[in-house]
């Protein structure tokens, strides 16, 4: 059964016949996706500091160089702690990337989430900003993720961060991105320690079976993936690339502990299992939790679902964990 109160705002949403976002262009779409998030996302929580901070990608033969913003989150301290001399160095931390279908999202949309989970964790969250499409097609978005990462790891100790206990996560296409980024950088120097895949997007050929049962009347729909990968994807060959569908990687051993969320009215549900399955098969530690009564994007909207607050402490009792 569909959590009485997720039924509740979609019964809203088809009485209030509001259009889709794939209805309209990418910019618009993204204007009222930003604007639209107070109506479901509860007030934003204090944290100790926060501050942006403008890095540069590299050109590649696939993309050209780009800026792009990190948004530092330092997680509120005990007052017997918040002397400035007694400033944590060496702390934990966690590079996010926004959910948004690789179109839509940004820094402000994925604020109050990036802030909670720094409060709960512990951790120095570092929100990413990166390319968005069609302006910036596929492979952007995944060279900024790993771009973000490194620069993270790179200035660690100006950050107060220790190098060997930075964590990736993300939702739905965030999610994407951070497992991407673990297949990327397996055996590097300098590569994270977590990943954490809040109802990611493993395989953007979408045939699991849940994008049949789930894919229409939960919010998320067919319709609005296809909308979605078409402005992210040069092609539809860039789909079984493994940047693009991590599940499609030809190995997965060596890679670091994870835990999948997933939810149950959700397209991207069964690809999301999967992934946790096939980490599982390799080795790789992995904990896989679906919210059953759940539609996709949930824990953004804490103001209406109750259970977006325990999915925020499921994830932050996750890194604790991991990290300490």
């Amino acid at each position: 059964m569909i959590d009485p109160q997720a039924k509740a705002l979609l019964d809203l949403l088809t009485s209030r016949n509001a259009p889709p976002l794939y209805a309209n262009d990418a910019v618009t779409a993204r204007y009222l996706y930003r604007d639209r998030r107070g109506l479901t996302q509860p007030d934003a929580e204090a944290v100790e500091h926060h501050q942006d901070h403008l890095i540069h990608v590299p050109a590649t033969a696939e993309t050209p160089a780009a800026q792009i913003a990190l948004r530092e989150y330092r997680p509120l301290r005990p007052t017997s702690q918040q002397s400035l001399d007694e400033r944590p160095h060496n702390g934990p931390a966690l590079v996010y990337y926004h959910g948004g279908g690789w179109t839509i999202g940004d820094l402000e949309t994925h604020d109050v989430l990036c802030r909670s989970l720094a409060n709960r964790s512990g951790c120095v969250v570092l929100a990413v900003d990166y390319r968005l499409g069609p302006e910036h097609p596929f492979p952007a978005a995944f060279y900024d993720a790993v771009a973000a990462f490194q620069w993270v790891a790179e200035h660690a100790h100006p950050l107060g961060v220790d190098p060997q206990r930075i964590a990736v996560g993300g939702d739905s296409a965030g999610g994407n991105l951070a497992a991407a980024v673990c297949l990327a950088l397996r055996g590097a120097h300098h590569r994270p320690a977590y990943q954490l895949l809040i109802y990611p997007a493993t395989d953007l050929r979408a045939i699991a079976p849940s994008h049949t049962s789930n894919g229409s009347g939960y919010l998320l729909d067919s319709a609005s993936i296809q909308w979605f990968t078409k402005n992210y994807l040069r092609s539809t060959e860039d789909a079984s690339d493994w940047r693009a569908s991590p599940a499609l990687a030809p190995a997965f051993s060596d890679l670091p502990p994870a835990l999948v969320l997933t939810a149950g009215y959700d397209p991207l549900r069964d690809e999301g299992r999967e992934y946790a399955d096939t980490l599982s098969r390799a080795g790789v530690p992995c904990e896989y939790l679906c919210f059953e009564r759940q539609i996709h994007g949930f824990i953004t909207m804490g103001r209406i679902l109750r259970e977006a607050d325990t999915a925020i402490e499921v994830c932050a009792s996750a890194l604790r964990r991991a990290l300490t």
